[in-house]
Parts: C-alpha cells; sequence; structure tokens
C-alpha cells in the first residue's frame, strides 16, 4: 500500500471518468495515457441501478489493456460497492464524504482510502478514522485560501484536491503540499467522447501531468 501511496503522490492526477464504456473508454484512456495520466477514477453512477455491473466491468477493461494504469473506483457509497470494486481489482476507493465504516472496511480490504470532506472537523474524522488522503470537495469553490488555514492546524495529512480544479488554479493547490487532484471534464467531458476528440484529451492530459512533474517526490 505504500508504495501505491507515493504512486498517488508521485503522479497526482486523477482522471475522473463517468458514464464512459467499452470503446469509448479504451479511447479515452489510450488519450489520458499518451498524454501522461496514471491514475484512473471510475465512477459509480449512484442515479443508474447498473452502476455496480457497468462500473466493474470498466475497471476490469482497463485494467486489462493498462497495465501500467492504477484504477480506483470514485463515488463509492455503500458496502456492496466496495466489495464490488474490490472483486474487480480497484486499488482505491474514493468517496464524496466520511463513512467511517466505507474507511474501515477499505483498510481492511488493503486497498487505499479517499474519503471526500470539507470542515476541519470532516477532515480529522477521516484521517482518524484511517484515511490514507483526504479529498476536499468542493476545494475550486473552497479555493487556496481557505486550504492555506485548514493546513496551520492540520498540516500532517495528505490532501486531494477535487472538483472545479483547472490548469489556472491546480498550481495553487500543488504549491501548498496537495499531494493530488482529481479532474474531470476538463479531461473526460461528455462533448470529446462524443466528437472523439481525443487529441484534446492528450492536450490536456499532457498540461496537467506536467504542472504534476513539477510538484512530484
Amino acid at each position: 500500500m505504500n508504495n501505491l501511496v507515493d504512486y498517488i503522490s508521485e503522479h497526482k492526477i486523477i482522471s475522473i471518468i463517468r458514464g464512459v464504456y467499452g470503446e469509448d473508454l479504451l479511447n479515452l484512456v489510450e488519450a489520458l495515457y499518451q498524454g501522461g495520466i496514471r491514475l484512473i477514477e471510475e465512477t459509480f453512477n449512484q442515479a443508474d441501478p447498473d452502476c455496480i455491473s457497468k462500473t466493474t466491468e470498466a475497471v476490469k477493461l482497463i485494467k486489462k489493456n493498462f497495465a501500467q494504469m492504477k484504477v480506483g473506483t470514485g463515488t463509492t457509497l455503500s458496502k456492496k460497492q466496495l466489495q464490488a470494486a474490490y472483486d474487480a481489482g480497484a486499488q482505491f476507493i474514493i468517496s464524496p464524504n466520511v463513512n467511517v465504516e466505507i474507511i474501515a472496511q477499505t483498510k481492511k480490504l488493503g486497498l487505499i482510502s479517499i474519503p471526500g470532506a470539507m470542515t476541519a472537523t470532516e477532515i480529522e474524522a477521516a484521517h482518524e478514522a484511517g484515511a490514507d488522503f483526504v479529498k476536499i470537495f468542493p476545494a475550486g469553490y473552497l479555493g487556496a485560501k481557505y486550504m492555506k488555514d485548514i493546513l496551520g492546524p492540520l498540516n500532517n495529512i495528505r490532501f486531494i484536491a477535487t472538483a472545479g480544479i483547472t490548469p489556472d488554479n491546480i498550481d495553487d493547490f500543488f504549491s501548498l503540499g496537495f499531494a493530488g487532484a482529481g479532474i474531470s471534464s476538463y479531461l473526460s467531458a461528455k462533448k470529446y467522447i462524443e466528437e472523439k476528440d481525443y487529441k484534446t484529451v492528450q492536450e490536456h492530459a499532457k498540461i496537467l501531468s506536467d504542472k504534476a512533474k513539477k510538484y512530484s517526490q
């Protein structure tokens, strides 16, 4: 697990993928890979009754075709989803909230735990429960100034910035010592998939991965 914590801290950019499957998913991940991305979050769509089967099949597809990609699941809200993610080969578990039972079970299964939090109370609760990283959500809305204040007393925690993170503000978080950032639409917007514009995906991936390299451990 320590190796994976280091891997995440080194590569930093987690591409968040929602609702992309099959050939479209393979094309998207290929573009991300060519742009330097090595971390993928496949998200459970809670509104879709088939989200478990779709997400786990996506995890398996990526792992089969991209050996160097580390893959986890996002919006993992239940133990059933967590177990399915584990069975599919997911390596890290991301949630938008702090659920100490999910954190504990994630660690019991030997996976990396990345729960989402906003307040100092939530952040510390996640850390005390055993989280490897704490996802600050929504980081773009809260801003780097907010996090600078939070980091005063809570400077012993590894943070991932998610939601509203762009090339324009990502340096603000990395310069504060953030271990990584979760990126969605900038890398996997629906229009890129529909238009098969994987060139733009690769260009955007390279912009972010190049920024990450400046702060890699």
